[in-house]
């Protein structure tokens, strides 16, 4: 498996096929144009992101990046497309038990309803929605490990929004032993309660899912795109004139680079 540099950040070049086909264990982020903002003043965010081993692409507009930088991603795999092709491709393999982290009262158990009756098992074997500012708080973090450990579920995936869900991962996957495969998927358990809708796929195919977004959710997102996105777009610009230097990690990123799989 090759890994594309952007910015900081370097970045798997695998098809979802192949990342289904090869996904077997280990933690799986979605970086977007908002992170690699984020990783640029988030030192630990960026320690974070050493503990993943599969970084695939969330964003079209991360895709132009790559192949403005002469180094194209295979595919966009946004989690909200991973997570329903993971699911899709494991219905029928008795091994794979998911447990739903993330997402307000009631709606990670509208999408375990969901996503059970679409599989034909029970798949979804635990919910749950933690309380704002759990991380902080030891004692709720122990409880939701204890959820996860009793639900048997062998795939954790955590819906709580950047950086937060990537920081729980990390953090606490030592202590869930049971679990085998992390998944980082943001605002999807919405999605598949369908309580949020996607954008048509024809404007997400041309990279303008996040206008989509915009208009139905502008008080909480005004800032990832009229903001960070364009912030994201000029540091790419500095590393195509070999300018951008990382805060932390000074030396300009080599574009092409070849590792063992699913390791960092």
């Amino acid at each position: 498996m090759t890994r594309v540099k952007i910015l900081n950040l370097a970045i798997d070049n695998v098809s979802m096929q192949e990342l289904l086909n090869d996904l077997e264990r280990g933690v799986v982020f979605t970086p977007n144009a908002d992170h690699f903002v984020q990783l640029q003043h988030d030192q630990d965010f960026l320690k974070t992101y050493d503990g993943a081993d599969y970084r695939v692409c969330d964003s079209r507009v991360v895709c132009y990046a790559a192949r403005f930088l002469g180094v194209p991603l295979k595919e966009k795999i946004s989690g909200s497309d991973l997570f329903p092709a993971f699911y899709n491709h494991h219905k029928d393999n008795p091994d794979i038990t998911i447990f739903l982290l993330g997402a307000l009262e009631g709606i990670a158990e509208q999408a375990r309803q969901v996503i059970n009756a679409h599989v034909g098992r029970e798949m979804i074997v635990g919910t749950y929605s933690p309380p704002f500012g759990f991380e902080k708080d030891e004692a709720e973090c122990k409880r939701i490990i204890e959820k996860v450990h009793e639900s048997g579920a062998t795939v954790l995936a955590v819906g709580l929004g950047a950086p937060k869900q990537e920081k729980f991962i990390v953090k606490h996957k030592v202590s869930m032993p049971g679990v085998k495969i992390f998944l980082a998927i943001g605002a999807t358990i919405d999605f598949e309660a369908g309580t949020l809708t996607r954008s048509p796929r024809w404007m997400s195919e041309l990279g303008l899912e996040w206008a989509y977004r915009l208009m139905k959710e502008p008080k909480r997102l005004w800032k990832r795109y009229l903001l960070d996105d364009p912030t994201f777009i000029w540091m790419v610009i500095q590393q195509k004139l070999n300018r951008y230097r990382c805060p932390w990690r000074s030396q300009a990123p080599d574009l092409n680079v070849a590792v063992s799989r699913g390791k960092s």
